[in-house]
């Protein structure tokens, strides 16, 4: 069978004349607004942009009169995410307002360009094209919130604009109970509340760490507040459920490495050495939501239910719940 060819397409833009100098990187922004900065300078690496026939840098000044031309695959101008019904996300609960889906670990909520693929934005999209101008982006349609790639569990999609406004303002205002599920190393204490600001890494861009000092200039912090319970324990285990009373990036993977208790298989803020039992991903899951319905204003509460993987595990452990 012959391998289709991946479309190739041609773009121009002209800078005015009597412009003021501008850099490519940034004029090539002007021009694709649908990319992130970071995409951007990737296109520029890859040798997609010219100028005057020469191949541009991301630091080379444009005067007025100068004209940059993109060639290369047609994907990179695509200003959505590409809709694929092939994608296989469990649905937990739909109406007229919202969807809500059982995400799977291993699965990015949303990519940054229409390059990426196997995202739960592609199906989304498949599902509901209509989502494509719904949400704070437009690579994220309806979506409220995210998860991690290898967190499983409920994820909500708004269908219309102010379906998603009323549930970003419940999510801002801690109005939406959100429960997890995570398996740590160690034994914890019956319950506990962890309250720890955190920040970025400047040495990991992957990261967060726990903010112990007051930031510097520049650089911020965000309020940070889990709590846990746990709800069983065997071989030097302990299964907790977490009610997250903030919704910082990386939260309750940061809290809980903080005090000793990293996540199973968690090998950014764990032991990448330590015993996955064959999970290849972390043992965390976003077991169960309550939040206030956009049309109806009443008490809507959906569960997902553990992934084969982690329910495995747990019959494993001898842990019944």
């Amino acid at each position: 069978m012959a391998v289709q060819a991946t479309p190739v397409a041609t773009k121009s833009w002209m800078l005015p004349a009597g412009h003021e100098q501008i850099r490519l990187d940034a004029f090539a922004r002007q021009c694709l607004p649908h990319l992130s900065r970071h995409e951007v300078e990737k296109a520029i690496r890859a040798g997609l942009f010219s100028v005057g026939q020469k191949p541009g840098k991301k630091g080379d000044r444009l005067a007025g009169g100068n004209e940059l031309v993109f060639q290369g695959p047609a994907i990179w101008l695509a200003t959505n995410p590409r809709p694929d019904s092939g994608l296989a996300v469990k649905i937990v609960h739909e109406d007229e307002s919202i969807l809500i889906v059982n995400k799977p670990a291993g699965m990015p909520t949303h990519g940054f360009s229409a390059r990426d693929s196997s995202t739960l934005a592609n199906f989304v999209l498949a599902r509901l094209p209509q989502l494509a101008n719904v949400g704070r982006s437009r690579w994220e349609p309806g979506m409220v919130h995210r998860l991690d790639r290898e967190t499983s569990g409920l994820v909500v999609i708004a269908k219309t604009q102010p379906v998603f406004e009323s549930l970003s303002s419940q999510f801002r205002r801690r109005q939406v109970r959100k429960i997890y599920w995570a398996m740590v190393w160690g034994i914890t204490s019956a319950e506990g509340v962890i309250d720890m600001p955190l920040s970025h890494d400047p040495r990991d861009k992957r990261r967060m760490r726990p903010s112990t000092r007051p930031p510097r200039a520049k650089e911020r912090s965000w309020k940070a507040v889990t709590r846990y319970g746990r709800i069983g324990q065997s071989r030097g285990l302990s299964l907790l459920e977490i009610d997250m009373q903030t919704g910082v990036t990386h939260q309750i993977r940061v809290h809980l490495g903080a005090i000793g208790h990293p996540i199973v298989g968690d090998a950014l803020y764990g032991d990448d050495k330590a015993e996955d039992f064959g999970l290849r991903r972390h043992f965390l899951h976003a077991r169960s939501l309550t939040l206030l319905t956009p049309d109806h204003g009443g008490t809507l509460t959906v569960e997902a239910e553990l992934p084969e993987e982690l329910a495995g595990l747990l019959r494993q452990l001898k842990i019944n719940l």
